[in-house]
Protein backbone atom coordinates (compact mmCIF):
# COMPACT_ATOMS: atom_id res chain seq x y z
CA UNK A 1 0.00 0.00 0.00
CA UNK A 2 1.06 3.56 -0.59
CA UNK A 3 0.64 5.86 2.40
CA UNK A 4 1.16 9.62 2.54
CA UNK A 5 1.72 11.42 5.83
CA UNK A 6 1.05 15.15 5.55
CA UNK A 7 1.79 17.57 8.35
CA UNK A 8 1.34 21.29 8.96
CA UNK A 9 2.28 23.09 12.16
CA UNK A 10 2.07 26.64 13.36
CA UNK A 11 4.91 27.58 11.05
CA UNK A 12 6.82 26.14 8.10
CA UNK A 13 9.45 24.31 10.12
CA UNK A 14 7.93 22.48 13.06
CA UNK A 15 10.53 20.00 14.28
CA UNK A 16 8.28 18.27 16.86
CA UNK A 17 5.55 17.59 14.31
CA UNK A 18 8.15 16.39 11.78
CA UNK A 19 9.70 14.02 14.33
CA UNK A 20 6.31 12.56 15.22
CA UNK A 21 5.39 12.22 11.53
CA UNK A 22 8.68 10.43 10.81
CA UNK A 23 8.13 8.09 13.77
CA UNK A 24 4.62 7.30 12.57
CA UNK A 25 6.03 6.62 9.09
CA UNK A 26 8.60 4.24 10.60
CA UNK A 27 5.83 2.29 12.33
CA UNK A 28 3.67 2.09 9.21
CA UNK A 29 6.66 1.10 7.05
CA UNK A 30 7.41 -1.77 9.44
CA UNK A 31 4.15 -3.34 8.18
CA UNK A 32 5.60 -3.37 4.65
CA UNK A 33 3.91 -0.25 3.28
CA UNK A 34 5.56 2.49 1.23
CA UNK A 35 5.33 5.76 3.17
CA UNK A 36 6.00 9.34 2.04
CA UNK A 37 6.21 12.17 4.60
CA UNK A 38 5.37 15.64 3.27
CA UNK A 39 5.39 19.05 4.94
CA UNK A 40 2.29 20.74 3.50
CA UNK A 41 4.06 24.12 3.51
CA UNK A 42 6.92 22.85 1.34
CA UNK A 43 5.41 20.59 -1.22
CA UNK A 44 2.77 20.19 -3.81
CA UNK A 45 1.76 16.59 -4.07
CA UNK A 46 -1.16 14.82 -5.66
CA UNK A 47 -2.91 12.43 -3.28
CA UNK A 48 -4.70 10.48 -6.02
CA UNK A 49 -2.21 7.55 -6.15
CA UNK A 50 -2.16 6.99 -2.38
CA UNK A 51 -4.24 4.27 -0.75
CA UNK A 52 -4.24 5.85 2.71
CA UNK A 53 -3.62 9.42 3.90
CA UNK A 54 -2.48 10.59 7.33
CA UNK A 55 -2.74 14.27 8.29
CA UNK A 56 -1.08 15.70 11.36
CA UNK A 57 -1.30 19.18 12.77
CA UNK A 58 -1.30 21.32 15.85
CA UNK A 59 -3.35 24.38 16.77
CA UNK A 60 -2.34 27.75 15.34
CA UNK A 61 -1.62 28.91 18.91
CA UNK A 62 -1.42 27.19 22.29
CA UNK A 63 -4.81 28.53 23.43
CA UNK A 64 -6.55 28.09 20.08
CA UNK A 65 -8.40 25.08 18.73
CA UNK A 66 -8.04 26.14 15.07
CA UNK A 67 -5.84 24.21 12.66
CA UNK A 68 -3.72 25.98 10.03
CA UNK A 69 -5.79 27.11 7.01
CA UNK A 70 -3.11 25.75 4.70
CA UNK A 71 -4.48 22.22 5.32
CA UNK A 72 -7.87 22.97 3.78
CA UNK A 73 -6.29 24.88 0.87
CA UNK A 74 -3.88 22.01 0.24
CA UNK A 75 -6.60 19.34 0.25
CA UNK A 76 -8.74 21.35 -2.16
CA UNK A 77 -5.92 21.22 -4.73
CA UNK A 78 -4.42 17.78 -4.01
CA UNK A 79 -6.30 15.71 -6.55
CA UNK A 80 -8.87 13.07 -5.71
CA UNK A 81 -9.23 12.89 -1.93
CA UNK A 82 -12.94 12.14 -1.70
CA UNK A 83 -13.40 8.56 -0.50
CA UNK A 84 -9.80 8.19 0.71
CA UNK A 85 -9.42 6.35 3.98
CA UNK A 86 -7.45 8.45 6.42
CA UNK A 87 -6.10 9.02 9.91
CA UNK A 88 -5.95 12.38 11.72
CA UNK A 89 -3.60 13.33 14.54
CA UNK A 90 -2.57 16.39 16.47
CA UNK A 91 0.39 16.91 18.76
CA UNK A 92 -0.71 19.30 21.46
CA UNK A 93 -2.28 22.51 22.59
CA UNK A 94 -4.53 23.39 25.47
CA UNK A 95 -7.74 22.34 23.70
CA UNK A 96 -6.49 19.08 22.14
CA UNK A 97 -9.84 17.40 21.63
CA UNK A 98 -11.41 20.46 20.03
CA UNK A 99 -8.40 20.90 17.75
CA UNK A 100 -8.61 17.27 16.67
CA UNK A 101 -12.33 17.70 15.98
CA UNK A 102 -11.59 20.76 13.82
CA UNK A 103 -8.98 18.83 11.82
CA UNK A 104 -11.43 15.98 11.33
CA UNK A 105 -14.08 18.42 10.07
CA UNK A 106 -11.67 19.79 7.46
CA UNK A 107 -10.84 16.28 6.26
CA UNK A 108 -14.46 15.09 6.21
CA UNK A 109 -15.43 18.31 4.43
CA UNK A 110 -13.27 17.14 1.52
CA UNK A 111 -15.02 13.74 1.51
CA UNK A 112 -12.27 11.79 3.26
CA UNK A 113 -13.28 8.76 5.34
CA UNK A 114 -11.78 8.94 8.81
CA UNK A 115 -10.83 5.56 10.21
CA UNK A 116 -9.01 6.78 13.32
CA UNK A 117 -7.96 9.94 15.12
CA UNK A 118 -5.48 10.41 17.92
CA UNK A 119 -3.57 12.90 20.05
CA UNK A 120 0.10 11.93 19.71
CA UNK A 121 2.55 13.67 22.03
CA UNK A 122 5.72 11.56 21.76
CA UNK A 123 7.67 9.87 18.95
CA UNK A 124 7.60 6.41 20.60
CA UNK A 125 3.82 6.67 20.86
CA UNK A 126 3.69 7.53 17.14
CA UNK A 127 5.80 4.50 16.23
CA UNK A 128 3.54 2.20 18.25
CA UNK A 129 0.41 3.62 16.61
CA UNK A 130 1.99 3.24 13.17
CA UNK A 131 2.77 -0.42 13.85
CA UNK A 132 -0.84 -1.18 14.68
CA UNK A 133 -2.55 1.15 12.20
CA UNK A 134 -4.78 -0.88 9.88
CA UNK A 135 -4.02 0.57 6.46
CA UNK A 136 -6.59 -0.78 4.05
CA UNK A 137 -7.18 -0.28 0.34
CA UNK A 138 -10.07 1.86 -0.83
CA UNK A 139 -12.95 -0.24 -2.12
Amino acid sequence: MQVCILYAGRNREDSKLKTISDSLAHGIASQGHQVDVVNIYNGEIRLTPYDYVVIGSEPVSFLSAKVPEVIQKFLAQAGTVSGKRCFAFITGGLRKNRTLLNLMKVMEGEGMILKLSEVITKPDMATAIGKRLNVERNL
